[in-house]
C-alpha cells in the first residue's frame, strides 16, 4: 500500500458533493422492512443501503441474522430503489454468497478484524474483485492489526478499500459504547491520507442521541464519510435498538451537520494559523522538557526506594495523584478522560525508569 491514491477512486466515482453516507438497519429483519426502509432512504443523502444478513454474538441465543434470504431482500430493494448494497462477512461462504446476489459493498467487522486467518480467509475469497470493501477497526485499539488486515486485502488485488472507524472496546466505563480513540484513526489516516475514511458512529456511541455529536467530530476531522443505523422503528428492532435512528431523523441530521472545509486558501488565514502553530510548536518543545525533568526525578526516587529496599508502586499516593490532577485539570477546561490517559502514561513511564534504576 505503497500508494494510497488509486484508493481514492471508487469514492470519486460517486461525484458528491457531500460525505458518503451509508445507512440501514442494523439487522435485515423482513423483507418488508428492509423495503419500506430503501423506500424511505431512496430521495436523500445515502448512497450505499446497508443491513446485516450475518449478525456475530458474543453469547449463543441471541438473534443471529436471518441469513441468505436476506440477500434475497437486498437484491430487490437495490432493482427498486438504485441504491448500493453492503452486507457485513465474516468468512469465505458469506463473500460467495454475497457476490452470488451481486451485492456492491462488502465491509469486515470489528470481531473479525482481530483475526488474521479470517481476514486472509475473506481476502482469497475475493481475489482481484471489483467490489468496495471495507474494512472496520479491530475491537481492540491496535493500529497495525488494522493496517494488516488492509494490506492482507490490498495484497489480494482489492483495489476499491476503505477503512471503517467504530471504536474500540475498554474496560473503562466512559459514555460511549465503544471508545472513539480518535488518535488511532487519525494515526491511519496520516499514514494513507487517501485511504477513504467511514465512521460509525451509531457502534461509537451505542446512543441514538448522541449520533450527531459524534458524527459533526468525524466531519470536523475531515472524514470521508458516515455508516449510520437506520430503522423505521428503531425501538421495535431485533439487534441494537438503542443506537438505531429513523429515516426522517438521518435526513434531518444532515441538515444540520456542517461540513468543513479542507483548507482555506486566504492570506489572513494562513497567516494566523501560522502564528498559532508556532506557539504550539514551542509548547510542545516545553512538554518534553518538563516531561524529562520529570523522569529525572522519578530516577532519584527509585535510587532511593532501591537504597531503602521500598517497592516501586506506591497506589495511595499514585491515587492522590490523579484524583489531585483530575480536579486541577477540570478547572483549567480539560476532560477527566484526557487527564486519566496523559497522567496514566506519565505514571507508567515512570515506573518504568525506576524498574530500570532496580535492574541496574
Amino acid at each position: 500500500m505503497k500508494n494510497s491514491k488509486e484508493l481514492r477512486t471508487w469514492l470519486d466515482d460517486f461525484k458528491l458533493s457531500h460525505p458518503l453516507v451509508i445507512a440501514g438497519p442494523c439487522s435485515a429483519e423482513t423483507e418488508d422492512q428492509v423495503l419500506e426502509i430503501a423506500r424511505e432512504l431512496k430521495n436523500s443523502d445515502v448512497s450505499i443501503f446497508r443491513a446485516g444478513i450475518w449478525k456475530p454474538r458474543t453469547r449463543p441465543g441471541g438473534f443471529e441474522g436471518v441469513g441468505e434470504i436476506g440477500l434475497h431482500w437486498l437484491k430487490k430493494a437495490k432493482e427498486e430503489t438504485g441504491l448500493l448494497m453492503a452486507v457485513e462477512v465474516a468468512n469465505a461462504q458469506h463473500v460467495k454468497l454475497a457476490l452470488t446476489y451481486d451485492i456492491d459493498v462488502l465491509w469486515i467487522g470489528a470481531r473479525t478484524a482481530v483475526n488474521p486467518f479470517a481476514v486472509q480467509e475473506i481476502a482469497d475469497a475475493l481475489q482481484n474483485t471489483n467490489k468496495i470493501v471495507l474494512l472496520k477497526n479491530p475491537v481492540n485499539p491496535d493500529l497495525s492489526l488494522w493496517l494488516g488486515g488492509l494490506e492482507r486485502l490490498y495484497n489480494a488485488g482489492i483495489k476499491k478499500l476503505g477503512v471503517i472507524h467504530r471504536g474500540f472496546s475498554t474496560y473503562e466505563k466512559t459514555k460511549y459504547r465503544n471508545n472513539p480513540e480518535w488518535q488511532i484513526a487519525i494515526e491511519l489516516q496520516s499514514k494513507f491520507p487517501d485511504l477513504p475514511l467511514i465512521c460509525d458512529p451509531s457502534h461509537i456511541t451505542g446512543r441514538r442521541d448522541m449520533i450527531q455529536e459524534v458524527s459533526q467530530q468525524a466531519l470536523d476531522l475531515n472524514y470521508d464519510g458516515l455508516i449510520i443505523e437506520t430503522h423505521c422503528n428503531p425501538d421495535k428492532a431485533w439487534s441494537d435498538a438503542a443506537q438505531q435512528i429513523t429515516p426522517s431523523t438521518l435526513k434531518q441530521l444532515f441538515v444540520d451537520l456542517k461540513v468543513r472545509k479542507e483548507s482555506d486558501d486566504a492570506d489572513d488565514y494562513n497567516q494566523k494559523l501560522a502564528g498559532l502553530r508556532t506557539q504550539i510548536d514551542e509548547l510542545d518543545a516545553k512538554l518534553i522538557n518538563v516531561l524529562a525533568k520529570r523522569m529525572k526525578i522519578a530516577d532519584a526516587i527509585g535510587r532511593l526506594k532501591k537504597e531503602r529496599n521500598v517497592a516501586v508502586l506506591q497506589s495511595n499516593r499514585w491515587n492522590e495523584v490523579l484524583g489531585r490532577m483530575i480536579l486541577d485539570g477540570e478547572e483549567k477546561g480539560l476532560s477527566e478522560e484526557f487527564i486519566l490517559k496523559l497522567f496514566k502514561a506519565i505514571h507508567q513511564e515512570s515506573i518504568s525508569h525506576q524498574e530500570k534504576v532496580f535492574k541496574n
